[in-house]
């Protein structure tokens, strides 16, 4: 079947033109002598409308296509009166593959609100916000490799299946293979999972940056781009079980040069969904009036603000407005102060570094001052927090001391203080929730819109 994509269609066909497309019925309505029918395929926002001459195809054949349907439609283009279509369709011959019982289809042609399209998260996907938010997300996975591949990183395939806690948050899902009716115990009454498959404890990785780390040990730069897991309790609108990460790591590297990437990748991705997402960033803007098209043009121009932990503290603390969760040193901050920060201060994304070191993970980099670690985080306006990294500790006394003080347990991470002893290198990267940043290029308000298969706390649809 030799079928064109209606975005083609649309895109590159003249009238007189002879061809066969595919999709599903959005919208269908009947006069006496001919039937209208409005098709799309997820290609494009956009849809075509097919005319069909009610004398040329059979009667039953035109009720079945109800709206939902999915047919093939054969016939000539030409220039369409219509208004915002340049073109349509003459059917000459058709063909229905399924129906959809027009009483019972609950994607009619109306207005659906995004809590009910949730609950058909199966259909949902049909719609035109999510078909837009899909489509972008696309852009945007192809762009990330398109920005990597293009500064020479090696794209590295981390586990999914680990013994290790990254961030030491213990949010872990736990993979086992026991009876967990009638679990094996060992001498001191305790799960034995020397008996389970891989003969301890495993989890669900929380992000692929350890490994990571020794690729980039032996291959220079690298990225990562996959599913990682939190069993975090947490129903937000900005919280998922299941996400995709983008995490690079760079060998030969400190703090000043990862902010450096991840501003210039930030850009990238605003500049990629401008370039091939314009009508569905369109469509968003006007539908749920967020994240504004000038925005995201503005974003992929800025320079973003740099400034150390202990400034932004001070610029904090001499804010005219009060805030929910108190301001001071050595406590982390909060989004409703990183909003402050990109919203009202400096009115564009910026960039933190050098936090407390209690209050940042173990392998990031000591500072000289003994109190701060080599750490940033990217904020950006209306969100808040969207990257976060740091310069790795490359001392292996240092970061022994820095593990036993936060209770890292060595015995597990002796691989990971192998890369201090042999050929230690200073290297430096950060971690970016792919979902966030489709997310934030959306303006979808849930985090759950913006993935086919959201996993939550007690949701598991499918």
């Amino acid at each position: 079947m030799q079928r064109v994509r209606i975005a083609k269609v649309l895109e590159a066909s003249k009238p007189g033109e002879v061809i066969t497309v595919c999709g599903w019925v959005r919208s269908k309505r009947e006069g006496k002598a001919f039937a209208f029918l409005v098709l799309g395929d997820g290609s494009t926002q956009e849809t075509l409308q097919v005319i069909i001459d009610a004398g040329t195809q059979p009667a039953e054949l035109l009720s079945q296509c109800s709206t939902g349907a999915a047919l093939t439609v054969t016939g000539t283009v030409s220039s369409s009166p219509g208004k915002g279509q340049s073109v349509e369709l003459q059917a000459k011959s058709m063909k229905l593959f399924g129906g959809a019982d027009a009483e019972t289809y609950p994607l009619q042609k109306k207005g659906h609100t995004l809590e009910f399209l949730r609950e058909i998260a199966h259909l949902r996907p049909r719609s035109n916000t999510f078909g837009a938010v899909f489509r972008i997300r696309n852009a945007l996975a192809a762009a990330v490799h398109e920005f990597f591949q293009g500064k020479g990183f090696i794209w590295a395939h981390t586990p999914i299946i680990t013994a290790n806690d990254c961030e030491g948050a213990g949010e872990l899902f736990t993979v086992t293979t026991l009876d967990l009716k009638h679990p094996p115990l060992n001498e001191h009454g305790q799960i034995d999972f020397k008996q389970d498959f891989f003969g301890k404890q495993t989890h669900l990785a929380v992000s692929g940056q350890l490994e990571g780390e020794f690729m980039a040990m032996a291959l220079g730069d690298i990225y990562t781009f996959g599913p990682t897991f939190r069993a975090e309790n947490s129903n937000t609108t900005r919280h998922l079980a299941e996400f995709w990460m983008i995490e690079p790591e760079m060998a030969f590297a400190d703090l000043a040069d990862d902010a450096d990437l991840a501003e210039e990748f930030l850009r990238a991705m605003c500049a990629a969904v401008l370039k091939h997402c314009v009508k569905d960033l369109e469509f968003l803007e006007k539908q749920y009036k967020t994240i504004s098209i000038a925005e995201i043009g503005v974003l992929a121009e800025a320079k973003f603000a740099r400034l150390t932990y202990t400034e932004a503290v001070k610029e904090l603390e001499r804010a005219k407005q009060s805030f929910e969760f108190p301001v001071a040193w050595g406590k982390d901050l909060q989004s409703e102060h990183e909003r402050y920060l990109t919203d009202t201060v400096f009115k564009k994304p910026v960039i933190v570094t050098d936090y407390p070191e209690q209050i940042k993970a173990f392998y990031m980099r000591l500072n000289d001052d003994g109190r701060t670690v080599a750490a940033m985080d990217v904020l950006a306006p209306r969100i808040g927090e969207i990257i976060g990294g740091s310069q790795r500790e490359e001392r292996l006394d240092l970061l022994q001391q820095r593990m036993a003080k936060m209770d890292v347990p060595a015995a597990d991470l002796q691989w990971y203080l192998d890369l201090r002893r042999y050929g230690s290198a200073p290297h430096a990267g950060f971690g970016l929730g792919f979902e966030r940043l489709v997310q934030y290029l959306t303006g979808m308000g849930n985090i759950r819109d913006v993935i086919a298969c959201p996993r939550a706390p007690q949701l598991v649809a499918f």
